[in-house]
């Protein structure tokens, strides 16, 4: 799917999420697309997706994505694996707007590894699903591929622990079997997971690299751009970011300053229901 070209004005990019996970590629993307405003809608509510069956997945993701077509975004980032495992295709056949979503690093893994076996730290619903399995059947012939579901990464992230003992303890204890198994590319298959990286490399050793895809996802969505002709901002001022959560509004107004510091952005958070007060089982 192609973006309109000749826009007079920037395309807004829209992003969601399970929680705030994604602002691990949000971060990159303010940094990489200045002039584009940009709107996340964080499903706080339902968080974490990774334990959720597929179902509901793509019930949310498909109201989500009603929620930032109706603000105005013209292209929106999927910026969470298991919605992309199990939503992005349904999400391309019922919107005329292109989706990026998330794909974890399994390629370029297959290709750095030098002892022929890579591990995937990801989320249950990422691991389980039809995507992920022609990924690494595309790309990982000849290579082992060893799957790891980390919910406690997501548990540390979404409650802004990010170092220290408890941080250091669960990061250990997921990533050291890997390492036992000969392991010596780490490919980090949830957007919440980069936020333990450094962590991770005080942990492994330097002849394990560390993969996540946030960089390629920016990447991506500037070539889209970059090929609908988008007319970047005469304003020297950054564009405008919105942050919407269906979950608690001070939790995330919390962690913004730790996730996502420095951003130069003119910021605007708030709550938003879309589900009818439903919470997470």
């Amino acid at each position: 799917m192609r973006l309109p070209s000749n826009m007079e004005a920037p395309i807004k990019i829209g992003m969601l999420d399970s929680g705030v996970g994604g602002f691990s590629v949000l971060r990159e993307m303010l940094r990489s697309l200045p002039s584009h405003p940009v709107h996340y809608v964080a499903d706080n509510a339902w968080c974490p997706y990774g334990n959720k069956p597929p179902r509901d997945i793509r019930r949310r993701v498909l109201r989500i994505a009603d929620s930032l077509i109706e603000a105005g975004c013209g292209i929106i980032v999927v910026a969470c694996n298991s919605a992309t495992i199990h939503g992005v295709e349904l999400l391309r056949a019922s919107y005329p707007l292109p989706f990026v979503g998330m794909e974890p690093a399994v390629k370029p893994a297959a290709e750095m590894t030098r002892s022929g076996i890579v591990g995937v730290l990801a989320t249950e619903a990422s691991i389980a699903g039809e995507k992920f399995h022609r990924l690494v059947t595309a790309h990982a012939q000849g290579v082992r591929v060893i799957t790891r579901p980390c919910p406690r990464f997501v548990e540390l992230v979404e409650a802004g622990v990010l170092e220290g003992p408890e941080a250091e303890a669960v990061v250990r204890a997921e990533v050291m079997p890997l390492l036992e198994q000969g392991v010596d590319v780490l490919v980090l298959g949830c957007t919440h997971y980069p936020f333990l990286r450094p962590v991770m490399e005080t942990v492994v050793p330097p002849t394990v690299s560390i993969l996540d895809t946030g960089g390629a996802v920016c990447r991506r969505v500037s070539r889209l751009l970059d090929a609908a002709g988008t007319t970047p901002s005469s304003s020297h001022s950054p564009a405008a970011l919105a942050i919407e959560t269906t979950g608690d509004l001070e939790h995330v107004t919390r962690l913004l300053p730790l996730l996502l510091p420095d951003h130069g952005r003119p910021v605007t958070v708030r709550h938003v229901d879309l589900f009818n007060g439903e919470a997470s089982p």
